[in-house]
């Protein structure tokens, strides 16, 4: 991806000579398939613009990043985890069990989750989260009992809706955009059907109905992704009665083949999720080892261009491919500047 070099004058940092020590000159990021494109288009301004080598950036999935970064400090061991959620509790803890103990959240920007379709297939134009979950929950409340998912076309789902068969390509589990969307949508829609309150006059507690709520059905009427938004892509493409769950920026990119839907009546674009309108929106984040700076040269320098006015601001580069920018971006960036990490620490 071509990208002006910058001058270091205007963006008012210095290129460091990478004469740092270390077995390993180049630094490793991995994780969130929202993220990579950011990371990339970053990670190449930074080869042109500095005197490091240009990162090595991977994707992978949100938790397949952090379960990676987690496995330990060390040059075997990855300096950057992309993310399209914060990272758990649990992943925290397994990084201190393995020497992970300092860790530097970085929120780059905000992204929307989008519904798209064929652009010259069926009217998928406008959907609320109940229609979602009406065509994917695996079980739903009927009678006083759970039953297996009836709803075989959108039209089932939503009589307002294209009867053609249920196609869904939704992020795999261990994609950070799965979890959104799980809570966003399905759980929203679960709520907004009175569902859940049908589960819990069942008898389930709200954290089984919650559980109910998000299981997806598995008879082929909704297929996981594991891969990133371009294998999405080609499943819509071979089925012109597709939908597929992908990123806004991503979409965006891809005009000439898709056709987005609203969400609760709101049009998904940059403003919309900026003003908070649009509902099915997330913060992006990366983490950084910060044991690793200092030794893998350039990591500091790396995370520093990355929220830098110039890139990740209204103006730069990554706002362009479509990144929602951060309107606290300047606390990031002191962050980073302080090696600030997560739990006071420092």
């Amino acid at each position: 991806m071509s990208f002006v070099k910058l001058t270091a004058s205007a963006l008012a940092i210095a290129a460091v000579s990478a004469t740092t020590a270390a077995a390993r000159d180049q630094v490793q990021v991995a994780g969130s398939s929202t993220v990579l494109p950011y990371a990339s288009i970053v990670a190449e301004a930074f080869g042109e613009n500095f005197e490091f080598p240009t990162p090595v950036v991977e994707s992978g999935g949100s938790s397949a990043g952090l379960k990676r970064f987690c496995e330990g400090v060390g040059e075997n061991t990855i300096d950057i985890a992309n993310a399209s959620r914060q990272i758990r509790e649990r992943e925290i803890a397994t990084c201190a069990e393995n020497g992970v103990t300092d860790i530097i959240e970085v929120r780059i920007g905000y992204d929307g989750i989008v519904f798209a379709s064929q652009i010259d297939g069926p009217a998928f134009t406008a959907f609320e989260p109940s229609d979602w979950y009406n065509a994917l929950a695996a079980q739903m409340p009927v009678d006083g009992e759970m039953v297996a998912n009836p709803n075989m076309t959108w039209a089932d789902a939503n009589a307002e809706l294209p009867a053609v068969d249920i196609a869904a390509f939704i992020p795999g589990t261990k994609h950070g955009t799965r979890e959104v969307f799980e809570e966003k949508v399905l759980l929203q829609g679960c709520e907004d059907t009175g569902a859940m309150e049908a589960m819990m006059g069942m008898g389930m507690d709200e954290d089984a109905a919650e559980e109910a709520c998000m299981a997806v059905r598995t008879d082929g009427k909704s297929v996981d992704i594991d891969g990133d938004y371009t294998e999405t892509l080609a499943r819509i493409d071979s089925n012109q009665n597709g939908i597929g769950v992908f990123g806004l920026a991503f979409y965006e990119n891809n005009t000439d083949k898709l056709k987005v839907a609203t969400m609760g009546g709101i049009a998904p674009s940059t403003e919309t999720i900026a003003a908070g309108e649009y509902p099915v929106s997330r913060p992006l984040f990366f983490y950084v080892k910060k044991a690793h700076i200092g030794v893998i040269p350039g990591l500091k320098e790396f995370a520093s261009f990355f929220v830098a006015d110039e890139i990740a601001g209204p103006d730069g580069p990554l706002a362009q491919y479509g990144l929602v920018s951060d309107p606290e971006l300047s606390e990031t960036q002191t962050a980073v500047e302080n090696e600030a990490v997560m739990g006071g620490a420092s």
